[in-house]
C-alpha cells in the first residue's frame, strides 16, 4: 500500500518510519493518523522486522502536534471521533509486538508528545522540543496525553506541563524521564539505528514478552504484575529461542535467534 503522508525504509530488520508532511510540520490529520494506523498493522505481520523506528521528515518537527486547521470546524462528535482514532493509533504502537524506538529530531508537541510518550524508547535530538500546549487552544490534550504523561513523569509534573501548555527543551524532558537520552542533532538517526540493531541480535521471543510484562504489569497491583511475569518467563522455555539462547551461551558462541 502506498502512502501520501508516510515513508517506510527497510533496512534488515529494521524498519525506518518517517511521518512526510513538512511543510504542515508533519502535523497529524485524520489520513496521517489512518496510515499510521494501517503501516503499523502490516509492519506487526512482518516477521523479518524487529524493531521500529519512527520520526519526522524535514528537521523542524518530529510532529509539530495534530492539524489544528482540520480541527477547528470540529463540532463535539466529530471531535470525540477524532480523539478516539488518534487514541487507537497510540494504544496500537504502545501494543505492537515489536520496539518502537522514537526518534525525535524537532518539536513534538500535542500529538507529536502523544506520538512519542507512545513508543517504547525516545531518544532526542539537542534541538527537540516538548510540550502539552492545548490548552492554550482551549482544549485537552486528546490522544491520551493526559494519561501516559502522568505514567511517565509523575502526577505532579504532568499537571504542570498540562495546566502551563509550557514547552521544555530536550534537556529538561531527560531530566523528568520523558526520553532516554539526547543526542547530537546530526547523530541522532545513526543512535537510534544503533539501538535498534542492539534490540534486533536478541531473542524475538524474549523481547515480545519483556514489552508485554512492563506494559501490562504497570496496569496491575504487583502480586498480580510478578504472577504475570512468572507466565511470562516459563513460556519462554517452549520457545526454541531460548533453547538457542542457553546452548550458545554455555557453547560460548553468538546465538543464532529465530524468533520462536
Amino acid at each position: 500500500m502506498g502512502f501520501e503522508n508516510l515513508t517506510l525504509a527497510t533496512d534488515g530488520a529494521i524498519a525506518t518510519v518517517t511521518i512526510n508532511r513538512p511543510r504542515a510540520m508533519n502535523a497529524l490529520n485524520r489520513d496521517t493518523l489512518e496510515e499510521l494506523k494501517q503501516l503499523f498493522s502490516e509492519l506487526e505481520q512482518q516477521e523479518e522486522i524487529k524493531v521500529i523506528i519512527l520520526t519526522g521528515a524535514g528537521g523542524k518537527a518530529f510532529v509539530a502536534g495534530a492539524d489544528i486547521a482540520q480541527m477547528q470546524q470540529m463540532n463535539a462528535l466529530e471531535a470525540r471521533a477524532f480523539a478516539r482514532l488518534g487514541q487507537q493509533v497510540m494504544t496500537n504502537i504502545e501494543q505492537c509486538s515489536k520496539p518502537v524506538i522514537a526518534a525525535v529530531n524537532g518539536f513534538a508537541l500535542g500529538g507529536g508528545c502523544e506520538l512519542a510518550m507512545a513508543c517504547d524508547i525516545r531518544l532526542a535530538s539537542e534541538k527537540a522540543k516538548f510540550g502539552q500546549p492545548e490548552v492554550n487552544l482551549g482544549v485537552i490534550p486528546g490522544f491520551a496525553g493526559t494519561q501516559r504523561l502522568s505514567r511517565l513523569i509523575g502526577k505532579g509534573r504532568a499537571k504542570e506541563l498540562i495546566f502551563t501548555g509550557d514547552m521544555i527543551d530536550a534537556n529538561e524532558a531527560l531530566r523528568l524521564g520523558l526520553v532516554n537520552k539526547v543526542i547530537p542533532a546530526e547523530q541522532l538517526l545513526e543512535a537510534a539505528r544503533a539501538m535498534a540493531e542492539k534490540i534486533a541480535a536478541k531473542g524475538p521471543v524474549a523481547i515480545r514478552f519483556s514489552k508485554e510484562a512492563v506494559n501490562k504489569g504497570l496496569e496491575m497491583d504487583l502480586d498480580k504484575a510478578n504472577a504475570y511475569e512468572a507466565e511470562l518467563f516459563s513460556l519462554c522455555f517452549a520457545s526454541n529461542d531460548q533453547k538457542e539462547g542457553m546452548s550458545a551461551f554455555l557453547e560460548k558462541r553468538p546465538a543464532d535467534f529465530q524468533g520462536n
